[in-house]
Parts: C-alpha cells; structure tokens; sequence
C-alpha cells in the first residue's frame, strides 16, 4: 500500500489509496504494482502491469467505454495493491481519471472535482470538457 503522506497520494471514501503523478517530473523511489497511463501515445514498458489508455493532453479519451474499464480495474487493485495514475503533467488528465474513480467508491460526480482538488491537487482537472467529463460519468454505463 501506499504511504498516506506520500506525494500525490489521493486517499478515497473507502480508504483505498491511489497515486497520481506527472510522468515528466522524477520517479518517485516508490514503484507501483500497477499503473493506468493516460497519453496520446503508448507509454514505455515501466515493469509492472499497465493499462494505457489513449488520451491526447487536454482532451477526452478515445474510447470511453474502455476507459470507464480501466477506472473500474485501477479502484479493483487499489483494494491492495499500488496504483498509480499518470499522465504527462499529472494535473489534468490525471485529475480527471482520480475524479472518476472517486465517483466510482461513491463520491457524488458533481463534487468530483472538488474532492481530487482538495484531496490530490487544487489545479486538477484542468479544461472545461474534463469537468463535464467527470459530471457525467456517473450515468456512463
């Protein structure tokens, strides 16, 4: 498990704890046992188990349906393993995946961006589309 100190930790309504962070600032010494890479391209192979999910910066998801999967698994793990979530800067896309797997362990979708900025990050989620993104994630099947 995480530390719940430890930089970028989010801690969720159900105690799980997940990590966010920017892929260009450095590795924390921390590996993760598993890792939910949000990007435009695929990331390198960093050595644990990954999903990556395409996803230009600034933008929304490619595939939305495959991204709520991936949300799903990455709080499924969290249960007891260290999961990270990563994107380029660690704010935006980021933010807005931490946001969507709070609405998942029961943070109402219209106070998910509030909970990530006070609890992860206070720039998370960063365009006007992510906001709404994670608004209405909740009636995504």
């Amino acid at each position: 498990m995480w530390e719940p100190g430890e930089g970028g930790v989010l801690r969720l309504p159900s105690g799980r704890l997940v990590r966010g962070r920017g892929l260009r600032n450095p590795a924390p010494t921390t590996r993760p046992e598993f890792g939910l890479y949000l990007l435009g391209k695929p990331p390198p192979d960093f050595g644990w188990p990954a999903v990556w999910v395409r996803w230009p910066d600034f933008w929304l998801p490619a595939d939305r349906a495959a991204t709520a999967e991936a949300f799903a698994e990455a709080l499924r793990r969290a249960e007891d393993e260290r999961v990270e979530v990563a994107c380029g800067g660690g704010r935006g896309r980021t933010g807005t995946a931490l946001a969507c797997i709070a609405v998942l362990d029961g943070v109402p979708a219209g106070e998910a961006v509030a909970y990530v900025r006070r609890h992860y990050h206070p720039h998370a989620v960063e365009t006007p589309w992510q906001k709404r993104y994670v608004a209405k994630f909740s009636s995504r099947p």
